[in-house]
């Protein structure tokens, strides 16, 4: 039996190992990713991982600035695709895509759906407090997430898991289930099966507003927030009117009212919340570098009592 003919739909670091478990399973005929994208002081533009990876094996990268306009997908069709393998593309298919490959289009999606469909499975699992997710890998639809489900793989997320530590273990998981299921799914052993119709939550896209510390919810949801959100957004509030990073925190059992300053030395900076209390560890003062909150505190007093934090 020759090898499926595979036109591969992705672009960060996260997609890479995805790309990899393509290779070994057919043959990846094209690469299409997002366009360069200007980085860093100079603007210059900067391809994606996806990209670099698929010019190291001399592939064809197409990079449309859209998928409606017509002569993309015709541009496609030249590649006589059998699937299209999609993860972490970053853009919706339009039907006439979807339907161009024999074999239609497949996702590795990072979550186990119907669970956190969306832009954000990842951070959203942690910020929810889940103690496991996975990754599942879909027939795709032109709804949001909803194709039906091919196979999944689950993984614990630990105790002080954070989207930093979380994303490669499901980046190389996503890798697996594809080397496992898409032969079995392009032979037709394995048949799709309907997303069960309970259990649905949305993941979306996250901004820098997620960052905002509310004081008023409990200490632990806090952490868990900015767990999910390290490395961006990261976690702030306003001292002074000016941004107040948090790096680093832990939850503990104080009480006071919500934002209240309960004890401020060498331990950290401890803040009531709605439940519990915030320890603060490391941070980082606007226009500063990252520090230990005591350090912080050698040069600026907080008394206990006061609320000198807003959100």
């Amino acid at each position: 039996m020759s090898r499926p003919r595979i036109v591969f739909m992705g672009t960060p670091e996260f997609a890479v190992a995805s790309l990899e478990a393509c290779f070994d399973v057919g043959d990846v005929v094209a690469v299409v990713t997002q366009p360069d994208k200007p980085k860093g002081r100079s603007g210059a533009p900067i391809a994606s991982p996806v990209k670099e990876r698929a010019l190291e094996r001399g592939l064809p990268v197409l990079q449309p600035q859209k998928l409606r306009t017509p002569p993309f997908v015709d541009e496609l069709r030249q590649y006589a695709p059998d699937v299209c393998v999609v993860t972490a593309y970053g853009k919706i298919l339009p039907k006439d895509l979807l339907a161009l490959p024999v074999k239609g289009c497949v996702n590795v999606h990072g979550s186990l759906l119907p669970r956190f469909r969306g832009a954000a499975p990842i951070q959203w699992a942690i910020a929810h407090g889940d103690t496991e997710t996975g990754v599942t890998l879909m027939v795709m639809d032109e709804g949001l997430d909803t194709g039906p489900m091919l196979a999944t793989k689950r993984l614990p997320i630990a105790p002080d898991e954070t989207s930093a530590t979380l994303y490669p273990k499901l980046a190389a998981l996503g890798g697996e289930l594809l080397r496992e299921s898409l032969p079995r799914y392009l032979s037709g052993e394995l048949t799709p099966t309907p997303q069960p119709s309970e259990g649905m939550v949305l993941a979306p896209i996250i901004d820098k507003e997620d960052a905002k510390l509310d004081f008023a919810k409990s200490a632990v949801e806090l952490d868990r927030r900015l767990r999910a959100f390290t490395p961006w957004p990261g976690a702030y509030t306003l001292l002074s009117g000016k941004v107040f990073k948090v790096h680093r925190m832990r939850p503990a059992s104080g009480k006071g009212e919500p934002g209240a300053v309960l004890s401020a030395g060498p331990d950290g900076i401890e803040v009531a919340c709605g439940e519990g209390s915030l320890v603060f560890l490391d941070v980082q003062p606007e226009g500063k570098r990252v520090m230990r909150a005591a350090d912080f505190l050698s040069g600026h007093k907080l008394q206990p009592g006061s609320q000198p934090f807003s959100s």
